[in-house]
């Protein structure tokens, strides 16, 4: 494969360092830099501004691993940091742990060159030479790292173009998709929010000719976010209000909502599950459009949570979680039963009316903002995946919180505030949202058993395999009503509640 080579102008030492931030937020474990350069290029000055910016540490003494050959360096993924001009024979790679140090992390290697038929050939290579004044950074290489570094380079560009190209960039966070959000902030201003949202890569077809995502309707682009901001921004939901956007390259520049989360440390408290269920009962209460604009001639249509959405996402259970705790894959038999009992729950839900489902509703999502009144202290962030479903989903995604244990009390205590304001707003029948409430609850602890199993053993994220537990609690908890015995019956026969450890 061709490598692809991107160049930028570093006319002082601010923009190295800038440039070592834009690396820095890019890399990956298993990444590899290799830095190419004569003596005074600039190699030492990138690397340092790059390890400063992943420990989030500015003063950070970064010394030259010249002697010691490596320096490695705690962050958000550890980064070990190898000049390698000392190096006799390649072969002392083995002895630094080079193969480890990457297996775990991330490699920085100044003089790579002395040993570059051991570097894996999707190294990136960045090679500085001096021009002019200042110097020329050429970054090349192919692959998946070639390609984060080449978009965060053009999250710069972006930021240059809405006037903050000189900001510090700090990662924030990422969640279960390839967004990525980012701090930028520059002096006199208040910190805004970097979204790097590529466009939805929908992945093989599964079912019917199409991709899992188009079956759940997952937003495909960043469009969604914009065009749903604005319509909840509208209804008077705080939502961050939107500085800069490119549609077409999936960035966002947004405002900081504020960094108190919902939970007080790392426990639910009460008071702010019943501010957040009546939040989305003023919301359920109002009509909304679905064809959003999102900038002038480009609009986003909320999709349906409809039939197939649901039982794709409830499939998940029997496509990732059956098979890594029984060992072998789902039985025909089981998803005939599995298939006939939700196609009757499901029924159950036709025509009791439906509402703007923002399907994450959960403490990652809500911003706590104490110090103001109302539905004000709630600001909600992530709602891109939005559909037109029931509003006992999003009341289920908050009162049994899959990041946080929920107790049962609280959650009592969370449904029934939300009945209480749409009672309080008009005619409303109780015990139909009750019932629709368990078997969302069950649809969408179902569906995440599945994911986190996903995110395991597909995608290397073993972290998420702590909360199921948890999930498998709330599902208990939601297979107890009674209009849900049948699938409950389906659930015991074949041990899908019973503890186990992957």
């Amino acid at each position: 494969m061709a490598q692809t080579a991107v160049e930028r102008f570093l006319p002082d030492e601010a923009a190295t360092g800038r440039l070592g931030e834009d690396l820095a937020m890019a890399l990956r474990p298993g990444d590899v830099l290799a830095l190419q350069g004569d003596l005074g290029a600039g190699k030492s000055t990138l690397a340092r501004a790059l390890i400063r910016a992943l420990t989030d540490d500015e003063k950070l003494e970064v010394p030259s691993p010249t002697f010691t050959l490596v320096q490695s360096y705690e962050a958000r993924l550890p980064v070990h940091h190898f000049d390698l001009y000392r190096l006799g024979d390649a072969s002392e790679l083995d002895e630094l742990g080079f193969e480890e140090a990457v297996a775990e992390g991330a490699a920085l290697v100044e003089w790579p060159e002395r040993a570059a038929d051991r570097f894996p050939p999707q190294a990136v290579v960045i090679e500085l030479s001096h021009r002019d004044e200042g110097r020329l950074a050429r970054i090349s290489g192919v692959g998946a790292a070639f390609e984060r570094v080449s978009r965060s380079l053009a999250l710069r560009d972006f930021l240059a173009t809405a006037g903050w190209g000189e900001a510090t960039r700090r990662y924030l966070t990422g969640d279960a998709s390839a967004r990525a959000y980012e701090t930028v902030s520059l002096p006199g201003e208040a910190d805004r929010i970097a979204m790097n949202a590529p466009p939805l890569v929908l992945g093989p077809p599964v079912r019917d000719g199409k991709a899992y995502a188009e079956i759940a309707h997952t937003a495909r682009t960043v469009a969604a976010f914009v065009a749903i901001d604005r319509a909840l921004m509208a209804a008077g939901v705080s939502v961050p209000e939107i500085h800069a956007q490119d549609l077409d390259r999936g960035f966002l520049l947004i405002e900081d909502l504020g960094r108190e989360g919902f939970l007080v440390e790392g426990k639910p408290v009460g008071e702010r599950y019943t501010a957040a269920a009546e939040l989305l009962a003023a919301m359920h209460d109002r009509k909304w459009s679905y064809h959003l604009p999102a900038a002038p001639g480009v609009f986003h249509d909320v999709p349906p949570f409809d039939r197939g959405a649901m039982t794709i996402e409830a499939d998940l259970l029997l496509d990732w979680y059956v098979p890594a705790v029984a060992g072998d894959p789902a039985s025909e038999q089981l998803r005939a039963a599995y298939r006939l009992e939700w196609g009757r729950l499901f029924d159950r839900l036709d025509g009791r009316g439906t509402t703007l489902m923002l399907r994450d509703f959960h403490s990652p999502n809500i911003i706590w903002r104490g110090e103001r009144a109302g539905h004000d202290r709630l600001g909600i962030i992530d709602f891109q995946d939005a559909l037109i479903g029931p509003p006992a989903y999003d009341v289920a995604s908050l009162a049994m919180d899959a990041r946080v244990t929920v107790p049962v009390e609280i959650e009592r205590r969370t449904v029934d505030a939300y009945i209480a304001a749409r009672h309080a707003a008009g005619a409303f029948d109780e015990d139909a949202f009750r019932e629709a409430y368990a078997i969302m609850a069950a649809q969408r602890n179902s569906k995440i058993l599945g994911i986190f199993v996903r995110l395991d053993r597909r995608d290397g994220k073993p972290a998420y395999l702590k909360h199921l537990p948890r999930i498998r609690d709330y599902l208990r908890r939601a297979l107890a009503h009674p209009a849900l015995a049948g699938l409950r019956d389906l659930y015991e026969a074949h041990g899908l509640l019973e503890e186990r450890s992957l």
